[in-house]
């Protein structure tokens, strides 16, 4: 544990530190002043901070310490020679862990010292737990917002080419038929879609995201997901494969790996002009498989690139494209379980190119 002593009497500065060395503490840093003391917390982040309030110079260690609780989040001890309740309701304000009154016992200090560590884990655990309690809060609330309106145009489809072929279809022809059957097919495509979607992020946030890597063909699984893709798009795109280097012993978890390629595959083609060309390229080197895919659609600007990858976020030129903003976030973490590695390349209105760097065996 390192901890920063902030004491103006320097004989009294040293000892401390050598008494706290003597306990198995570390301490990297004595200052006499709390201007230095801010510097040197910043500096090297002690684990806690023990201040002397009534300091020679500039702040004293009471407004030191009210700073450094707002800036670093470090909890403090106050060590002071004072015990009036002017000096006690002043302190309170900048919330210590504890307030030794000198001359003080080296037992009493390591006592302050245990109490004070042990009281500020716990309070940075439960900060932490209210920050993910409010996370799930907030990710629930906006999947309900979306679903309502994700779910709502399949439906719609679905509902309305029933309707139609329970009235109609004995009059059509069978490739009218097949058209509204097409549709249909493609509203449940996008609703499971949806729903896998949320279930894995649902999955991850909750630390249940499961990794079983088997040995997989991975040039053939590519070739396919890009066949059901193909067809998926009715081929108003052309989805462009090469392949290069010695894949074979490729270990991967294959439900990842397919978030990871249809995910990007999907936005590649949905934010390309129809009869564009989308690049789809695998290379093996290195103990590596190496994953690209290139569009020419409208592109990502600099400042929607940084948050790209967090849930439900979508890039502000998407227009009426319709989307989640699930994709990405989920190509991210299938990508960290493999450990690998995710970046992306892009321009407005000049495409983009996502790359994906995975390790080849186990």
């Amino acid at each position: 544990m390192k901890l920063l002593i902030v004491e103006d009497e320097m004989i009294i500065a040293e000892d401390m530190a050598e008494s706290l060395r003597g306990m198995g503490y570390e301490v990297p840093a004595v200052v006499p002043s709390g201007e230095l003391a801010m510097a040197k917390a910043a500096e090297i982040r002690p684990d806690l901070v023990l201040m002397d309030i009534n300091l020679q110079a500039g702040m004293d260690g009471i407004e030191t310490a009210s700073r450094m609780r707002d800036n670093f989040q470090i909890p403090v001890i106050f060590l002071t020679a004072y015990a009036d309740s002017f000096t006690l309701e002043r302190a309170k304000q900048a919330e210590p862990f504890g307030y030794l009154i000198k001359p003080f016992e080296e037992r009493e200090l390591h006592t302050a010292i245990a109490i004070a560590l042990q009281r500020h884990q716990a309070e940075e655990k439960m900060r932490q737990a209210l920050q993910k309690e409010q996370y799930l809060a907030e990710l629930k609330s906006r999947f309900l917002a979306m679903a309502a309106h994700d779910f709502r145009t399949p439906l719609t489809t679905i509902q309305s080419s029933t309707q139609l072929l329970e009235h109609y279809g004995h009059k059509w022809s069978e490739e009218k038929r097949h058209i509204h059957y097409n549709r249909i097919k493609n509203a449940i495509v996008s609703m499971t879609q949806l729903l896998d979607d949320v279930l894995m992020v649902g999955k991850e946030e909750a630390g249940k995201l499961d990794f079983n890597p088997q040995p997989l063909d991975l040039q053939g699984f590519c070739q396919e997901i890009i066949e059901e893709m193909q067809q998926g798009d009715q081929n108003s795109h052309h989805i462009l494969a090469e392949f290069s280097g010695d894949c074979e012993g490729a270990i991967m978890d294959e439900k990842l790996l397919r978030h990871i390629l249809t995910n990007l595959l999907s936005n590649a083609i949905k934010y390309s002009p129809p009869g564009s060309s989308v690049h789809f390229q695998l290379q093996c080197q290195d103990h590596q498989a190496i994953f690209q895919i290139q569009d020419s659609g409208i592109g990502i600007s600099t400042e929607d690139q940084k948050k790209l990858f967090e849930p439900f976020y979508r890039a502000t030129n998407v227009g009426n494209i319709p989307g989640t903003g699930l994709g990405l976030a989920i190509v991210k973490k299938c990508t960290e379980v493999h450990q690998g590695t995710l970046s992306v390349h892009s321009e407005i209105g000049a495409g983009t190119t996502f790359t994906v760097v995975l390790p080849l065996g186990s």
